[in-house]
């Protein structure tokens, strides 16, 4: 006989119908308890049952099936076991017209299989178990939905943050009540969330993730297992990223939700432009075996002016502690720096899959149709549109543009490319002066950056430290060491005009 299959649908408790006062039923034999609940309810008198049965059922009977010798023969034992073998959850028996009692020999074979058995009233007609049963089905379909309903909008706010990745994994930890893990393309566990489970279900679930990774044609979607307790769950992303999830049960509406999850993680992990793997891979092959930026870029598709992003995470306000007049303190906090998958959702943002986080820093290669906006937890400089050879001055442009952004607190900040003073000046005049000017401090690049700096902001000590990140008496100091070499007066506006513009030429 083949295993019988449980709807995957809500279950009714069987509790939740024996509290129905209006029902009277009453538990006579078989296991109890929040595990027992049935998926439907269907009335049979045929004396084998089982070709009738889906699995999952409350089986109603008056006993007319019931022959007169049944209480001296294995006739009771052989009923109960095909119930059981068909997946029947319990058996409801009906008292008059047939039976005044329920069967004593019944009884038995209900707990020696396992079988809960229900006593039902002659005055509970079986259509009104029945009603009461799809009753009970349709609130606790209609709590599924809502419970899916209130994951999908967090799982898509949770994809809106500024740490997509991670925010998914937690909230999908969350809303399961167990722990969601990440894994790479070659197997490595990169991200997790949640309540870890224990090392054996911890080892298991990775094998899991194995048996979805692409391999070939027949390769599972998804795949499932139980260990220790613990359900595992693992679901392949088409971007060769695998999901683990590890709950202490499986309950209805699960695996949708994990398939939302599943959908947002590939888009925050995949590839947004087709086919840019393999140029980005040529482009990569074309440098290192000496080729020019110029060569490599018409590869990347971006046509022939590009941008260079400096994206950081904001600094965010710590309102954890409370001052002495009960207000929230509003200390700045740093965050953590990006990590890998952070700068491929900030990529997949701005349009780009052309990443490099560095420190603090992730820096995007954009091109120049795109328009970067200004991005939720990120402080971004943008440099002016420029041709591949010009690509180490737009770097330099977006460094000191995100400086810059951050010490003034603006979100996104673009280099200036409006035409000044020094298009009235010969370039190579202009770079010779600058030459001669600077050349006291030609040695000391962290003078020249801090004097930059220092110049763009006004000659605010604090937000010149904080773009810098170092102390204002840092600053202080090596503002004081470049008029000393310098030989001149900073704070006089003439001498800062013309630093400015030699710094310009730079």
């Amino acid at each position: 006989m083949p295993d019988p299959t449980v709807p995957p649908t809500p279950a009714v408790p069987l509790a939740a119908l024996l509290a129905r006062e209006d029902l009277a039923l009453r538990q006579i034999a078989g296991p109890s308890g929040p595990s027992v609940a049935v998926h439907a309810a269907h009335t049979s008198e045929m004396a084998d049952p089982y070709p009738y049965l889906l699995g999952g059922e409350l089986l109603l009977t008056a006993g007319v099936h019931i022959p007169e010798t049944a209480g001296s023969g294995p006739y009771f034992d052989d009923y109960v076991s095909r119930i059981v073998a068909a997946g029947g959850a319990a058996l409801g028996f009906g008292l008059a017209p047939v039976h005044d009692t329920v069967p004593a020999a019944l009884v038995a074979a209900c707990d020696r299989h396992g079988l809960p058995l229900l006593e039902v009233p002659p005055r509970t007609p079986f259509t009104a178990v029945a009603r009461a049963v799809w009753q009970l089905l349709a609130q606790a379909r209609l709590a599924e939905l809502r419970r899916v309903t209130e994951a999908q909008q967090s799982l898509a706010a949770a994809a809106g943050r500024p740490d997509p990745v991670p925010a998914v994994l937690r909230q999908l930890a969350t809303r399961l009540g167990g722990w969601t893990a990440l894994y790479g393309p070659e197997g490595t566990e990169i991200a997790s969330a949640g309540r870890e489970p224990g090392e054996t279900a911890r080892r298991a679930l990775a094998e899991l993730a194995e048996v979805v990774r692409p391999s070939g044609p027949a390769t599972p979607t998804s795949a499932t297992h139980a260990i220790a307790g613990t359900h595992l769950a693992a679901y392949a992303l088409s971007t060769g990223f695998a999901l683990g999830v590890a709950t202490p049960a499986r309950e209805a509406g699960d695996h949708t939700i994990a398939s939302v999850a599943t959908v947002l993680l590939t888009l925050l992990t995949g590839d947004q432009q087709s086919g840019s793997g393999a140029a980005r891979t040529s482009a990569l092959v074309r440098l290192l075996l000496g080729g020019t930026p110029e060569e490599a870029a018409p590869l990347l598709g971006g046509g022939d002016r590009w941008c260079v992003v400096h994206a950081s995470p904001s600094r965010q306000r710590d309102t954890a502690g409370l001052g002495a007049r009960g207000t929230a303190r509003q200390a700045p906090t740093d965050p953590p720096p990006p990590d890998l998958l952070a700068a491929t959702a900030l990529g997949a943002k701005l349009g780009s899959t052309l990443i490099d986080p560095v420190g603090e820093t992730v820096r995007v290669l954009l091109p120049a149709d795109r328009t970067p906006e200004p991005l939720p937890g990120w402080t971004i400089g943008v440099s002016q549109a420029l041709p591949p050879h010009q690509l180490a001055l737009a770097d330099t442009q977006a460094a000191r543009a995100s400086a810059r952004a951050r010490a003034t607190r603006t979100p996104l900040l673009r280099h200036g490319s409006h035409p000044g003073l020094a298009e009235l000046v010969p370039r190579e005049e202009a770079q010779a002066h600058a030459r001669a000017l600077l050349a006291p401090l030609a040695e000391h690049p962290a003078l020249t950056e801090t004097l930059r700096t220092w110049l763009s902001l006004h000659g605010s000590w604090d937000r010149t430290a904080v773009a810098l990140a170092v102390h204002r008496n840092t600053v202080r100091q090596r503002i004081a060491r470049c008029a000393a070499l310098l030989g001149t007066e900073l704070d006089d506006p003439d001498v800062r005009m013309e630093l400015w513009f030699a710094l310009g030429q730079q």
